[in-house]
């Protein structure tokens, strides 16, 4: 073998030397000259390879072509739901052949058969036949996220290049003239307990040894309504299951139900399958003693609500969650928008009257009593001549800021529970109107759990808990009004159970602080009155308070209605349920 030597220069010679004539090449050795041959040829082979590699990644990809990025853009617009984007990207003969809505009802029919809640796609890929493969991945409910390829017939035209589009391509794994179908099951459902962790409802059954009083609480199962029955079956529900139809077996639904299970179709073929899997039992807040207590107190037709001043929910009774003016019960809310303005204080004077005239109308104190004074005093005394004005004056915008603050206007957090409900300011009309608002009347609409809400977010310090019906879920808050302000209306509600309306719900040895509410139905003052109606049904009863005061452990808010006033009826009712809640049998 032939050694290649080196070609080091001359020592002391430049490339210039000799008058820039270049010395004669010093000859290689023939195998030298072969080894150099063969390399680059070697090389040339070598990068024709790694051409025609890269040529064929960015061929094989798609790169460059139409119609991938056609089919990713169909793909994309599945994903964002924007069936009319996709419909665009139809070919004339796919067009002609079905309708916007058509296209758009077919996916979402393969969606609800599926239990699909979500799409996304992949990079597309040239197909045989001018097709294009599109990796599909769809989320389903009852089977996880199932994945396939939609091969997408492509049509090239001068003008632009559409999709050849068939109902198979609602679904990945769909053949032409195969329909998706579902067969589902529930797993048993899951069972309900009492905060103490005694089962409220439990087995096919919905058993408990809880009397009938406390496990009203509880509801019932039904057929689904036929108006939720799409939207059930869309999560997995057969048709004929049983759902929950009132009180907890409604609210909890969801963690109830667990996960249904059962098979996909493709025609006649299964792609897909689950099995049902139960939910955990889910452990609420409701209080045995307390629910039982407010069972109790509904003698008559109403609703109680008995909460912990974290938002825990404790008891909900008969119309715990039904919307009727609050009256009185408001001006919680009047007077701390108007003391979060700084428009009064404590101790703002207010002159003694027994109307208010707003608008050129009369508004008239209950029973034509004369009050005022001091803003502590019209407070205790519910005084309308006073809260009407009072709420005039800070205007339709601040005091519906306030009260939203407060959870009016916005969804209960109890699922199922109606929102409590005002005007925006624009549409609360002048200041007859306004000041109506402020005392509970006009167009307010609230429910007893709201009012209970309102009195534990002042128990709290101005804090607005988050309500929740399942044990052990860490507090959550919103700010609603400052700790001054909410130690102001502490103070004043103190005084209405001290001295004022609220009277009736003192218990010896405990500060209660309370708000009464007396909310007219029809008029029984004035000029509008009708003499023929009885005053006592012409209203609504309500009270709202917690207690300790000065350290609460437990808040109620109560309505009776048509059944005369808040002070005479409601707060009674509620004075009975503290007692339960502070003494023995509640272990809060």
């Amino acid at each position: 073998m032939s050694t290649v030597g080196s070609s080091a220069r001359t020592p002391g010679r430049s490339d210039s030397a000799s008058g820039g004539r270049r010395p004669p090449p010093r000859s290689r050795p023939s195998g030298a000259r072969e080894i150099e041959r063969r390399r680059r040829r070697a090389f040339g082979i070598g990068g024709i390879a790694l051409i025609a590699l890269v040529v064929g990644i960015v061929v094989g990809s798609g790169a460059g072509s139409p119609g991938p990025a056609l089919a990713e853009r169909f793909g994309q617009a599945w994903a964002r739901g924007n069936y009319l984007a996709m419909y665009e990207m139809l070919s004339p003969a796919a067009q002609r052949a079905t309708d916007a809505a058509g296209f758009q009802s077919a996916y979402l029919a393969a969606a609800a058969t599926a239990t699909a809640d979500g799409v996304s796609v992949g990079r597309a890929r040239n197909g045989p036949h001018g097709t294009v493969a599109l990796p599909v991945a769809v989320r389903t409910r009852v089977w996880g996220i199932l994945h396939g390829d939609l091969d997408i017939p492509i049509v090239s035209s001068a003008s632009k290049d559409t999709i050849g589009w068939t109902p198979a391509l609602v679904f990945p794994g769909l053949r032409a003239g195969e329909t998706l179908t579902h067969q589902t099951t529930l797993p048993r459902r899951a069972t309900i307990l009492a905060r103490n962790g005694q089962p409220l409802a439990e087995g096919p059954q919905r058993s408990s040894s809880f009397p009938t009083a406390v496990t009203d609480v509880v509801g019932s199962l039904g057929p689904i309504p036929a108006a939720q029955l799409a939207a059930f079956e869309a999560r997995g529900y057969p048709p004929g299951a049983q759902v929950g139809t009132s009180g907890l077996e409604q609210i909890l639904e969801p963690q109830l139900v667990g996960t249904p299970g059962g098979v996909l179709m493709a025609g006649g073929r299964t792609i897909a399958s689950a099995q049902p899997r139960a939910a955990h039992t889910v452990r609420t807040t409701i209080d045995p003693v307390m629910q039982q207590a407010a069972e109790n107190g509904l003698s008559i037709t109403g609703g109680i609500a008995v909460l912990k001043p974290n938002g825990e929910v404790l008891a909900l009774a008969g119309l715990a969650t039904d919307q009727q003016p609050p009256g009185s019960t408001f001006k919680m809310i009047t007077a701390s928008a108007a003391l979060e303005a700084h428009a009064v204080t404590i101790n703002t004077v207010f002159p003694l009257a027994d109307h208010a005239t707003l608008s050129g109308v009369t508004l008239e104190n209950a029973g034509g009593e004369v009050c005022g004074g001091t803003l502590l005093n019209a407070f205790a005394v519910s005084c309308n001549s006073v809260f009407a004005p009072l709420g005039a004056k800070i205007g339709a915008k601040r005091l519906v800021e306030t009260a939203e603050r407060f959870g009016f206007n916005q969804p209960s957090d109890i699922p199922g529970a109606p929102e409590s409900t005002l005007p925006q300011p624009n549409a609360v009309g002048d200041d007859l109107a306004v000041g109506s608002t402020a005392i509970g009347q006009g167009m307010v609409l609230a429910t007893p759990l709201e009012m209970a809400l309102i009195a534990a977010t002042i128990a709290d310090g101005g804090r607005r808990p988050h309500l929740t019906l399942i044990a052990n879920t860490p507090p959550r808050y919103k700010h609603a009004i400052s700790a001054s302000t909410a130690h102001t209306m502490r103070r004043m509600m103190i005084e209405v159970v001290r001295s004022g309306t609220g009277t009736s719900a003192q218990i010896p040895g405990v500060t209660v602080a309370g708000k009464t509410g007396t909310a007219e139905l029809v008029a029984t003052q004035g000029p509008t009155a009708n003499p023929n109606v009885n005053p006592y049904t012409a209203t609504d009863a309500w009270f709202a308070a917690f207690a300790p005061a000065l350290a609460p452990r437990v808040v109620v808010g109560v309505m009776f209605p048509m059944a005369g006033a808040g002070g005479q009826t409601a707060a009674p009712v509620a004075q009975q349920v503290l007692v339960t809640a502070l003494g023995e049998g509640a272990k809060l």
